[in-house]
């Protein structure tokens, strides 16, 4: 396997990069706990985390999974404490970037400020996608929702970057749902497994 490209935002100005820190992550380490003071904003730059929410009846529920080039843990900026855990799925290198130093120069730098925004937008927007996917109840058109809106350039490629698991998590369905709907697309030549990914072998309207 090859070794993963590390991911720094062009639009990140150069004096908040040159004041960020970096934390390397072992698979499965935290970093931080849901209650914890929200004290910055990263950028993954290597590796997968999940940002996992612990509801009142204990439950474990993975709200996003970030993955190279990601901001997240952005609500931190407005906020006194993480709303969720964040925790490495595999080996990780983040970079964190002091809310202080932000904020302040979102106040300063107008567009810097402006690209943030953007950013945050785009963020609104694969939001609500997600949320219209976890609305579609059939497991079938709920995974091939996904397919299509995660595909590449040529519209029908999709590269999974974790295990078929990660991806159950990631659209709300139980894994031996994800299997089981995916064996049934196979067989009926909706869908290709490749090495790297799933492949959509007929096209589809949203």
């Amino acid at each position: 396997m090859g070794v993963m490209a590390e991911r720094t935002p062009e639009w990140m100005p150069s004096a908040i990069l040159r004041g960020s820190t970096v934390r390397e992550l072992r698979a499965r380490e935290a970093l931080f706990r849901q209650g914890d003071p929200a004290s910055a904003i990263f950028v993954l730059e290597r590796g997968r985390l999940r940002l996992v929410r612990h509801t009142v009846d204990h439950r474990k529920v993975v709200i996003h999974t970030a993955r190279a080039g990601d901001l997240f843990a952005e609500a931190a900026l407005f906020a006194t404490s993480y709303h969720c855990d964040a925790v490495a799925d595999i080996a990780s290198r983040v970079r964190v970037f002091s809310k202080r130093r932000v904020l302040a120069a979102v106040r300063s730098d107008p567009p810097f400020a402006e690209q943030l925004m953007a950013v945050l937008a785009r963020e609104v927007q694969a939001l609500r996608s997600r949320l219209e996917q976890r609305n579609i109840r059939s497991a079938r058109e709920r995974i091939l929702h996904h397919l299509a809106l995660a595909a590449g350039s040529d519209g029908r490629t999709v590269r999974l970057s974790g295990s078929l698991m990660d991806l159950a998590a990631e659209i709300g369905l139980s894994h031996e749902a994800l299997y089981r709907t995916l064996a049934a697309l196979q067989r009926e030549g909706a869908i290709a497994r490749t090495p790297e990914g799933l492949v959509l072998r007929k096209k589809r309207g949203l």
